[in-house]
């Protein structure tokens, strides 16, 4: 069976999302995954989330991040090609 071809998936994740542990949730659901990536606040009061692996997982992962912690009203995304630059998943700086 081949191994599924990885993807990229940029989201911005809108509502009540700061203050509340979304950034170290998205981090635990990310790695449980075996995904690897990024996920930052922004200093408009969005996340946002840069992660790789195969789709179905990444849909996984966004699946999760609408339901949870805090109150997300939208999650707005963008999918690219890898480009494998990750090797682990990390919370990393504001922007």
């Amino acid at each position: 069976m081949p191994i599924p071809k990885n993807v990229r998936v940029m989201a911005r994740v809108e509502g009540h999302v700061q203050g509340v542990g979304f950034r170290r949730f998205v981090y635990d659901s990310a790695t449980e995954l075996d995904l690897t990536g990024w996920v930052r606040n922004t200093y408009a009061g969005d996340v946002e989330v840069c992660a790789e692996g195969p789709r179905a997982t990444l849909e996984d992962l966004l699946d999760t991040i609408r339901r949870g912690p805090g109150f997300v009203t939208q999650v707005d995304t963008q999918w690219e090609s890898a480009t494998d630059e990750f090797t682990i998943f990390m919370i990393v700086r504001t922007v």
